[in-house]
């Protein structure tokens, strides 16, 4: 017997030793089995595009600075005018990311260049394109939570239908999934990885001479799951936490059960092949960041000495040590929080998810024992980090699916009688509806109604350039243009608020923000370091009177110079609400030179609430009057 299911028969081979298998109540024909998987991957393959179309909303600015705007310089070129963070001009990030959706954006672009067709049409594809594409991994990062489901509870059981109902109705995932975090497309690779782990080497082979990792079938799936988990944590360097904590268990047999220990040979095969493996994978990445860079580079090594030694991380925010307790894993589960806990728990102890036929097998139990270790592993070493967010967990939310799939399953469906074994009968309906309306509204609003305007304004003003600047529409770099001396926007408001060249498109309208760069050159712990202010943070300063912002104009964006005002006014400003009075008093008074007569052309619903007190209110643009903008009605 093998520990896969008979879903995979490509993935088993004839044997006179047999793996340690779970036990059936009844077998499926192997072809129904993979219509199945062949049905439920279209179906969320659909459902995940529809999700991706229905986001509207802004969430992280790292979805469009750590992915989409060096994917734009790879595919448009350095000046297309793709904003590159500090951690892309230090080497901070792997190239194999950006690189995904760069690729994306060049071939389609070609092919929509050969079609001719007209460059409005082809800037709405470009915004998309992304989006779309992650959904392609969203969809896969549902379904192989489905089938390691599978491969833990077998086919007959209805839990791997639970966790898929779980992922799919979950807000978090509707919200993030289809994002083009790294973090996203690191749940889809960890979760496929874990998929084709050989849990075989977690069998008590105490009543069986099978050596796990011997078949050719077994080393092939090994193979597999280390070059996914060896991408995934070139992505994101705390991956490795997850993978220390299987391995530790596989390996040691600590607080698994059964009483044998992993044959040498096994070892010495999981050895080479993480080696072989991980050599590979390494060597592919190096060359990308090569050509990405332009010279040879190590980003993992640049991200430990930036966030660890320099501590910069600390410097977009620190979380108490029980963040990821309080805060963490109850936002990445919602309403399924209580199932997952319970299961986390049960996990350690080994107890049965649900009074079936069978109690848990040996295997099972060091499955779900383990799983939940790499849980509890990445969760502390996380929790001793200053910066902390939501989605540094982010992969552990299909573990968290599966281990807690069992007992949402036993409350919410009654046992089957010793009459009928194949009715499911719900209970507890009530409660369910309630937690499923409660979920829907929250991926509702999340999606549709959280922050939607800094989307928004940038159709708004790159719809208005194409309308002003027809002739200018191209994504081929820039040529001098006698007649766009314009800058077409300036966005006065928190730092990376708003995506960038990703939506904005054409190299040709110029914008300029605020920015936020890290003190670098600053020590940790020096009064240099403590008393930083970036560009934002000096616009935002209260002075003596408690107001904010003139200082600012008045000596960084609007200098005088030799008794003239220097710097350049925009076509538009954009910003939240509360800047209005601000610039109004700066117009009227001192600069008042500028002719600048302030008047609303477009502002935008952000949201019932916002963490963030700069943020609040609507959004903003304000045309300037200096660039003779024909009159308008008011657009919301």
């Amino acid at each position: 017997m093998d520990t896969k299911p008979a879903a995979r028969p490509a993935r088993q081979e004839a044997s006179k030793l047999e793996a340690p298998k779970i036990p059936k109540v009844h077998k499926l024909h192997p072809e129904v089995v993979a219509a199945q998987a062949k049905d439920i991957l279209s179906v969320l393959l659909v459902l995940r595009f529809v999700n991706a179309i229905s986001v509207r909303t802004f969430f992280q600015p790292d979805e469009y600075f750590q992915a989409l705007e060096p994917a734009w310089s790879i595919a448009f070129g350095i000046d297309s005018g793709a904003w590159l963070t500090w951690e892309w001009q230090h080497q901070l990030r792997s190239s194999l990311h950006p690189v995904i959706f760069g690729l994306a954006y060049k071939g389609a672009y070609s092919l929509m260049t050969w079609l001719e067709f007209f460059a409005p049409f082809k800037s709405l594809i470009l915004v998309a394109l992304p989006s779309v594409l992650q959904s392609v991994f969203a969809a896969l990062g549902d379904f192989y939570t489905w089938k390691l489901a599978t491969e833990i509870f077998g086919v007959q059981s209805n839990a791997p239908f639970a966790a898929l109902w779980m992922t799919i109705l979950n807000p978090w995932q509707w919200y993030c999934s289809t994002r083009t975090f790294s973090n996203s497309l690191e749940t889809t690779l960890t979760i496929a990885a874990l998929y084709y782990w050989p849990w075989e080497l977690l069998a008590d082979s105490k009543n069986s001479k099978y050596v796990p990792l011997q078949s050719k079938s077994s080393v092939n799936s090994l193979r597999i799951s280390l070059v996914l988990a060896a991408i995934a944590v070139l992505l994101r360097p705390t991956n490795l936490l997850i993978w220390l904590g299987i391995l530790t268990l596989a390996v040691t047999r600590l607080t698994l059960d059964g009483t044998s220990r992993l044959p040498v040979t096994s070892i010495v095969t999981l050895l080479r092949e993480i080696t072989i493996c991980g050599a590979a994978t390494l060597g592919i990445s190096v060359v990308s960041d090569r050509l990405y860079f332009g010279f040879w580079a190590f980003p993992p090594y640049q991200w430990l000495y930036f966030n660890i030694t320099q501590s910069l991380a600390v410097f977009y925010g620190q979380m108490p040590w029980h963040y990821y307790i309080s805060q963490g894993v109850p936002l990445l589960t919602t309403t399924f929080l209580p199932f997952a806990l319970i299961g986390l728990y049960k996990s350690a102890l080994s107890l049965s998810p649900s009074p079936s036929p069978t109690s848990l097998t040996t295997i099972q139990s060091n499955i779900l024992r383990t799983l939940g270790f790499a849980v509890l592993t990445m969760i502390t070493a996380l929790s001793l980090i200053s910066h902390k967010e939501v989605r540094f967990i982010y992969p552990l939310l299909p573990i968290l699916h599966i281990l807690g799939a069992p007992y949402i399953l036993t409350f919410f469906t009654a046992p089957p009688s010793q009459e009928d074994t194949t009715t499911t009968t719900l209970r507890h309906k009530l409660f369910l509806a309630n937690i499923l309306s409660v979920n829907l509204l929250l991926a509702g609003y999340l999606t549709l109604a959280h922050q939607p305007a800094p989307l928004s304004v940038l159709t708004f003003l790159r719809t208005d350039f194409e309308r002003l600047h027809l002739d200018t529409l191209s994504l081929s770099p820039p040529t001098p243009n006698p007649n766009i001396t314009e800058l077409f926007a300036l966005f006065l408001t928190p730092c990376h608020s708003t995506p960038w060249r990703s939506h904005l498109v054409y190299p040709a309208l110029r914008a300029r923000a605020l920015t936020c760069e890290p003190p670098l050159a600053t020590a940790p712990g020096s009064v240099e370091r403590q008393t930083y202010l970036d560009e934002a943070d000096r616009f935002y300063r209260r002075e003596d009177g408690g107001g904010y912002g003139a200082r600012f104009l008045r000596e960084e964006m609007w200098p005088l110079q030799d008794g003239e005002r220097g710097g350049e006014v925009p076509r538009y400003i954009v910003g939240f609400e509360g800047v209005e009075e601000v610039l109004q008093s700066f117009f009227k008074g001192e600069g008042a030179d500028l002719g600048v007569e302030l008047s609303r052309v477009w502002e935008g619903w952000n949201g019932a609430f916002n963490e963030d007190a700069r943020r609040r209110g609507k959004l903003v643009v304000w045309d300037t009057g200096v660039w003779g903008l024909p009159e308008r009605t008011k657009e919301t």
